[in-house]
């Protein structure tokens, strides 16, 4: 008799491992190349450094001038490998804390914001790894090309995390720098998006017309994405100051999360602390929209034919 259930829940927690990897490896394919000109926005210090960017257009030009069209593509293959487990983690343990709030006296309301957050502290655990070593690649600005390949000037993916393990180790100062940091970022974010996303659907009434349908649904993820973006990036900021190069070689400025805010803040005022926005809520407003579709469309399509 346990048997079926038990299969019953094999069957649904592969349908949303599938479902959130599929919706993962789409996002960022299509959107990276606005999260390298994010992180460099948010890694550059003043605009007194000649390599600053005065724009969101002047920074695609110079990457494209200076390095070329895979300049916007550094740092993706961590994102791509961690995409799948990380966005398959997203979505199916906010399912399951979801389904594990049913049983506490919480409002439907509430119950999507707390699972969201419960999911992307989750989430936190299994992508920092990567985001340190994708971190460190896009600070890079050497431009693809058979000599600097050949020099070592443009590091792998693979021997740059080795890199940071040899020289700095697994722990919190190494492949886990910025851990709490990315914390806040993930569970602000998943809190904010899961929450906004679904109590506003369940409000605006689902259009018979499928085109509609579909307008409705990525307007609302359009939104949730945007908002959650607002709302996180300062812990975003911190989390790249803290992985990214220090501004005095050997020097460590930026190690604890809020105290990189509160340093980031006190030296070049509180829009510093929103630096990279525009170029975030372009890739996770759409992308947050393409996300959530991607998954209930996959969804929907494995319950019926898997």
């Amino acid at each position: 008799m346990s048997a079926k259930p038990s299969v019953g829940f094999v069957n649904e927690a592969s349908r949303q491992i599938l479902a959130g990897g599929s919706a993962g490896l789409v996002e960022i394919c299509l959107m990276h190349p606005l999260d390298v000109v994010k992180t460099r926005f948010q890694i550059q210090r003043c605009t007194t450094d000649p390599n600053s960017y005065k724009s969101l257009g002047d920074s695609f030009r110079m990457i494209f001038r200076t390095e070329g069209l895979f300049g916007f593509y550094k740092g993706i293959l961590p994102p791509i490998l961690a995409e799948t487990p990380k966005r398959a983690v997203k979505f199916f343990t906010f399912e399951q804390y979801k389904k594990l709030l049913g049983y506490v006296s919480l409002s439907p309301a509430l119950t999507f914001a707390v699972a969201g957050l419960g999911s992307g502290l989750t989430e936190a655990i299994v992508v920092n790894p990567f985001e340190v070593v994708k971190v460190g690649l896009q600070a890079n600005r050497n431009r693809f090309t058979e000599e600097v390949l050949h020099r070592g000037h443009q590091p792998s993916t693979m021997s740059y995390a080795r890199h940071i393990i040899k020289k700095e180790g697994l722990g919190l100062g190494g492949l886990n720098k910025g851990f709490t940091a990315t914390l806040g970022r993930h569970g602000v974010f998943n809190m904010v998006y899961f929450g906004f996303y679904f109590n506003v659907k369940n409000i605006i009434p689902v259009n018979k017309d499928p085109t509609l349908e579909f307008l409705r649904k990525f307007g609302i993820g359009l939104l949730s994405g945007t908002i959650a973006s607002v709302i996180n990036i300062p812990f975003d900021v911190a989390k790249s100051r803290i992985q990214g190069p220090q501004p005095v070689p050997g020097e460590i400025k930026y190690k604890t999360c809020f105290k990189t805010m509160a340093t980031v803040y006190q030296e070049e005022g509180i829009l510093a602390l929103y630096k990279g926005l525009l170029p975030k809520i372009m890739r996770l407003g759409p992308g947050g929209a393409v996300m959530l579709l991607v998954y209930e469309y996959t969804y929907s399509w494995l319950q019926e034919n898997w």
